[in-house]
């Protein structure tokens, strides 16, 4: 049996992710903000344990990492999959507070979720880390500032963990999806190629997981466009983006 923490588990990907690891009867431990429906979720798994934390707030992930820890042992895998996304204009000074709260939820929490665990999983010599990150993160995407430096972000910080850690027996593993149908990408006005339902996209972040991959772009038709936009020249970039369709505006989601 194995114990798995997840992040952002009261809907979407966090909970389809929690049902791939249910089936494998594994102890689980989930976190959300909300109470409600993260309940509702975690009684669908009998082995799961509900956690009511925000990822922003330090003290509470490590009193969630200290329960766990002592009722079960250290995790073997912690998903550090809690994120928010919402259209932003630097012009806009409302949005101002929307680049930081993105900012602290997609990167910091990512710090908070895996440093209270980081020295149990030393200690037994094993485990994975694996931060949910996107392909938004490879360019800055215009009206998604906030989201794609974020990202951006992530993908760094994972990668010098990654190299941190090596020779300890926990492994970091990168994953970077494409569109997920999820209430994230409910209010997107825009074609999403490659749009992978949550539970699909659980189960091929699993398998990446399992496989010990240090970077899982999904689907594999995204990392083809991830590795087209990296290499476009600036100028050609910006003439294809600049009237691309723009995540709106407004609530984070």
């Amino acid at each position: 049996m194995s114990r798995v923490v997840i992040t952002g588990a009261s809907s979407g990907l966090g909970a389809a992710l929690a049902g791939c690891y249910a089936a494998r009867d594994a102890t689980l431990a989930l976190i959300a903000r909300h109470r409600e429906r993260l309940h509702a979720v975690a009684k669908a798994f009998p082995r799961a344990v509900p956690y009511c934390a925000d990822v922003r707030d330090g003290a509470a992930m490590s009193a969630v990492a200290r329960d766990f820890i002592d009722r079960f042992g250290p995790p073997d895998v912690v998903i550090a999959n809690a994120g928010v996304s919402t259209g932003t204009l630097t012009e806009y000074p409302e949005d101002v507070e929307r680049f930081q709260t993105v900012l602290d939820i997609n990167v910091m929490g990512l710090v908070k979720t895996f440093h209270p665990f980081l020295a149990a999983m030393r200690e037994a010599g094993r485990g994975t880390l694996a931060g949910i990150a996107s392909v938004a993160g490879v360019r800055g995407l215009p009206g998604a500032g906030a989201y794609s430096a974020s990202k951006a972000a992530a993908i760094a910080y994972l990668e010098s963990l990654r190299v941190e850690l090596r020779g300890t027996g926990i492994r970091v593993v990168t994953v970077c999806p494409g569109y997920i149908a999820t209430p994230m990408t409910a209010r997107n006005p825009y074609r999403m190629p490659f749009l992978l339902s949550a539970d699909e996209a659980a189960r091929r972040i699993v398998r990446a997981i399992d496989a010990g991959r240090r970077v899982a772009t999904i689907p594999w038709q995204m990392a083809i466009v991830a590795r087209i936009l990296a290499v476009l020249p600036p100028a050609l970039y910006d003439a294809l983006l600049a009237r691309a369709p723009r995540k709106p505006r407004g609530n984070l989601g």
